[in-house]
């Protein structure tokens, strides 16, 4: 089965910006639906924007506009431009992947998606 693994995360000061990574260890890499998911503690997990395969990108509301999603699938890697940072947007960022299912028309619940990564922590201070 497929690995992810994230990268990218650190801490900045509210306004900065970030561009987190995520690197499938099995290649070829086409799987349907990326996404990525973040959870603040003692929160749950929300979605942030996903990418289906044909390009399709969905965004939640409270990043829609300072983050960009992108895929790469020839390197196996997923991004995430995050900008003009928050300090609401600290909290572990997790990449997922649907490989069989679309996320065309929509960010996907998290039980939708099966292979997940390990995190990298976010830190916006103000």
């Amino acid at each position: 089965q497929v690995q992810l693994e994230e990268s990218g995360g650190g801490s900045v000061q509210s306004g900065g910006s970030l561009r987190l990574s995520c690197t499938a260890s099995k290649d070829p890499y086409n799987a349907r639906c990326q996404a990525w998911f973040r959870q603040a503690p003692g929160k749950e997990r929300e979605g942030v924007a996903s990418i289906n395969s044909d390009g399709a990108a969905h965004y939640g509301n409270s990043v829609n506009g300072r983050f960009t999603i992108s895929r790469d699938d020839s390197k196996s890697t997923l991004f995430l431009e995050m900008t003009n940072l928050k300090p609401e947007d600290t909290g572990t960022y997790y990449c997922a992947i649907d490989p069989r299912r679309s996320c065309q028309f929509g960010l996907p619940p998290s039980s939708r998606l099966s292979v997940w990564g390990r995190g990298t922590q976010v830190t916006v201070s103000s």
